[in-house]
């Protein structure tokens, strides 16, 4: 895959706290195949949301050489429609990834955090067919309340964390990356990292989601904060004029931004591409 991204010069200007990646950076050939390589660990959590009134799993995944007697930051990876907290490990290979890229010294170590991207029982269908919009809604705060009131709170709690905005990071694909869309920037004094994956606005003025970035602190105060936020999404996507229009209102509103497009669909070897980059840019 081709990485097409802004030019060393133009990522300077913008004053992204990242490192930068010459425009033909792109994942190798085997980059999220097992090698024999230190190996973190998988781990599969229940705790009690307190928000929504049961209790639920995610996935977490330590780096290798993982201690108790070492802080950690976090990345929180959202998942998207379809899938579960096992999704970015069981299709995406995220463990792999991470695997390889600390085997080639080209990642920070931090822990990841897969949480149930919806706010249903187990058991219960996901989505109701015919949602009206406030109940769209109402889900999704739902699911925001959980993340921030009780999933970040659980790891804090269980795990060797740096528990403040500069070193927790959340980022998503599809739904996940709408929800990381909708949740980041609001919460900048909680995530200094945001990944939105193949998610963005509707194009058409009336369109059934609201444009996002309504909600969103003033341009200076979201630049204060945030240490990255990668927009990105595949070439032959069907929702890339969606991601073009966020990428095209944050430029308009002056939020600092990485566009990011590459070449794929609306499919895992484009997840797992971001994933890569994204990842070398965390923490840094």
């Amino acid at each position: 895959m081709r990485l097409k991204c802004l030019p060393v010069w133009a990522i300077g200007i913008m004053g992204l706290i990242a490192p930068a990646f010459a425009a033909d950076d792109a994942a190798p050939q085997g980059f999220d195949q097992a090698r024999d390589v230190p190996h973190g660990k998988v781990a599969s959590e229940s705790y009690d949301s307190k928000s929504l009134g049961f209790e639920r799993k995610l996935t977490v995944y330590t780096p290798p050489g993982f201690s108790k007697d070492k802080k950690y930051p976090v990345l929180y990876l959202l998942h998207g429609s379809g899938d579960d907290e096992t999704g970015w490990v069981q299709k995406g290979s995220a463990n792999v990834v991470m695997d390889n890229l600390y085997a080639d010294s080209k990642a920070e170590p931090m822990i990841i955090v897969m949480p149930y991207g919806y706010s249903t029982r187990p058991g219960e269908p996901t989505r109701k067919p015919n949602a009206t919009p406030e109940e769209r809604k109402q889900a999704a705060e739902a699911f925001a309340k959980d993340l921030l009131d009780d999933v970040i709170p659980f790891i804090d709690s269980h795990y060797p964390t740096i528990a403040d905005r500069d070193h927790r990071a959340l980022a998503g694909l599809s739904m996940g990356g709408g929800q990381t869309m909708r949740i980041g920037p609001t919460h900048s004094d909680t995530f200094a990292y945001l990944g939105v994956f193949s998610a963005g606005l509707a194009r058409r003025p009336g369109a059934a989601e609201p444009d996002a970035t309504a909600s969103y602190p003033d341009a200076d105060t979201l630049n204060s904060h945030l240490k990255l936020f990668w927009v990105s999404c595949g070439d032959t996507d069907r929702g890339l004029a969606g991601a073009k229009k966020l990428d095209e209102t944050l430029t308009d509103k002056k939020i600092h931004h990485l566009w990011h497009q590459d070449t794929g669909a609306h499919e895992w070897p484009v997840w797992k591409n971001d994933l890569y980059l994204f990842a070398q840019r965390l923490f840094r």
